[in-house]
């Protein structure tokens, strides 16, 4: 299967994709991770996209879809993917169909804005290994230190307050139309988004069943 996971920066779509990935066995493909990869080994693509990700703003289709081509073209990538955070356009799923990438289906999570405000501004990252907390659901056992690896842990730059909004407003702007953009093709599946994370599972579960 190859699946789409929708909705608004902060709905939870990357926590979603690694237990769905886990269940069905296929890999998931994080457009996010692997730009902040790039930007952290200081590739072109990386300083290219760390522009417009710093300022709340969409990396331009052609240098995402560059990057998912060349991911997709991987061996563990042939029986099917999870992809988490593109298409963010409607240009962009249009460029994935003209690719040949068969989307089986598209699932959403909905959650207000107010709600993802809240939820971004207590998110944490972890500068070395990428790990995610929340200080308010998850957070590090000492305060600014990653569990996992012992490195500092900050607030993205992207997850600061006033990105945030700039971030939802691009959402709805751009990318909120992809969700039609699947309706029309019978296969989006919407999910309460505030749910816990294991309801979220279950109902995401229950949808891919009626995709089948």
């Amino acid at each position: 299967m190859k699946i789409v996971m929708l909705g608004p920066p902060g709905a939870g779509k990357g926590t979603q994709a690694a237990l769905l990935a886990q269940r069905l066995d296929i890999p998931t493909l994080s457009t996010g991770n692997i730009l902040r990869a790039a930007i952290k080994e200081g590739l072109p693509v990386g300083l290219e996209a760390k522009k417009y990700m710093d300022s709340g703003k969409l990396v331009p289709d052609d240098v995402i879809i560059g990057v998912v081509r060349d991911y997709l073209a991987r061996e563990e990538f042939a029986s099917g993917v999870i992809l988490d955070g593109m298409p963010r356009t409607v240009n962009q799923a249009e460029m994935l169909e003209k690719m040949g990438v068969g989307i089986s289906g598209a699932l959403a999570l909905d959650i207000s804005d107010e709600e993802i405000e809240a939820r971004m501004s207590s998110r944490r990252v972890c500068l070395n290994c990428g790990a995610t907390y929340s200080l308010t659901v998850n957070p590090p056992k000492k305060e600014g230190v990653c569990d996992k690896c012992g490195e500092k842990v900050v607030i993205r730059d992207d997850d600061r307050p006033e990105t945030v909004r700039e971030r939802l407003a691009v959402y709805h702007e751009q990318t909120e139309p992809i969700i039609a953009f699947y309706a029309e093709r019978g296969i989006l599946r919407r999910v309460d988004g505030t749910l816990s994370v294991e309801e979220i599972t279950k109902k995401l579960e229950e949808a891919l069943e009626t995709l089948k």
